[in-house]
């Protein structure tokens, strides 16, 4: 049995997804809600009630497990959560019933640039995190992944509900040369899928990228372009808009600008172009061949859609 934690989000339907092509056993940790969770059509899963906290609901749900995948915590989104509790104490928790549980793989999704000296509270957490993998008696596995897109990601549809939801102009932290190295979310869940068996991933950290480096200008720019959807460029101060994204986040029901992504955006995020194929032999993905989420949607109308959606 699988044990996946953060099953209805972004990554972690695609990964379910992976795994059920495999015939995996799967069960997911469920944070009890009054709305049905955002699990994958057609995918069967068991399903666990617990939040990252309760220890015990942890330790309940790691009966019959043989591998946990975690990959639940603050993402690239707006969130009220405090990384410090959702990242690094969630994971603490999870490592410690995994042990007690005798987990035989422990496969945990990190993101590039983690470090615990890091002035930005999710990175520092992420790190934070990963030390208390590396602390324990698990055989692990940590996938630093670069940033990622795909449908619903907190990337290109997020630009693409921000560019219709400006006029003329749209606005860019700094002056957009950041580089960044876009990952296809279905190229991580496949290699999430291969690391279970992998016996050369086992107390290895790995740095996860496309295939591809680009500004965030170019990725602005192929966003468009892909949308349909044009607008003037503007260099802004990052400060400016941080606090646009901070008002966006405690005004709207939905925000599709973050400071957890102006965070993510302030330095370079890159690694080895040839990690995929090097070290799972799969060649990722180009980004501009998987951007045709783009081309479905009004995202105007989808912006506002979300903001009356109880989701």
């Amino acid at each position: 049995m699988l044990l996946v934690t953060g099953g209805t989000t972004f990554i972690g339907r695609a990964v379910l997804r992976n795994l059920s092509t495999y015939g995996y056993s799967i069960r997911t940790l469920l944070e009890p809600a009054i709305e049905s969770p955002l699990l994958p059509p057609g995918v069967s899963v068991d399903v666990a009630l617990s939040s990252l906290d309760d220890e015990r609901g942890i330790r309940a749900a790691m009966v019959d497990v043989s591998a946990v995948i975690h990959l639940a915590g603050t993402g690239l989104g707006h969130t009220f959560d405090d990384p410090e509790i959702v990242d690094a104490e969630g994971t603490r928790v999870l490592v410690k019933a995994a042990e007690e549980a005798g987990v035989e793989r422990f496969i945990y999704l990190s993101t590039l640039g983690a470090d615990p000296a890091s002035a930005y509270p999710q990175i520092r957490a992420k790190a934070i995190a990963e030390s208390h993998i590396r602390n324990s008696s698990l055989a692990y596995t940590i996938l630093r992944s670069a940033v990622l897109f795909g449908p619903d990601d907190s990337l290109t549809t997020s630009l693409a509900m921000l560019m219709a939801g400006s006029l003329l102009f749209f606005p860019i932290p700094g002056d957009g040369s950041t580089v960044l190295q876009p990952l296809w979310v279905e190229d991580l869940a496949t290699c999430i899928g291969w690391s279970l068996d992998e016996e050369e991933t086992k107390g290895g950290t790995f740095e996860l990228g496309g295939p591809e480096y680009f500004t965030l200008r170019q990725i602005v720019t192929m966003v468009m372009r892909a949308a349909s959807i044009t607008r003037i460029i503007i260099p802004t101060r990052p400060p400016y808009l941080r606090g646009v994204s901070w008002l966006m986040e405690r005004t709207l029901r939905y925000s599709p600008a973050s400071t957890n992504l102006l965070d993510y955006l302030a330095v370079n995020r890159t690694t080895d172009l040839d990690t995929l194929p090097r070290l799972f032999g799969l060649a990722p993905t180009r980004m501009e061949d998987r951007l045709d989420h783009l081309r479905e949607k009004n995202w105007g109308w989808e912006l506002l859609r979300r903001q009356f959606s109880k989701r």
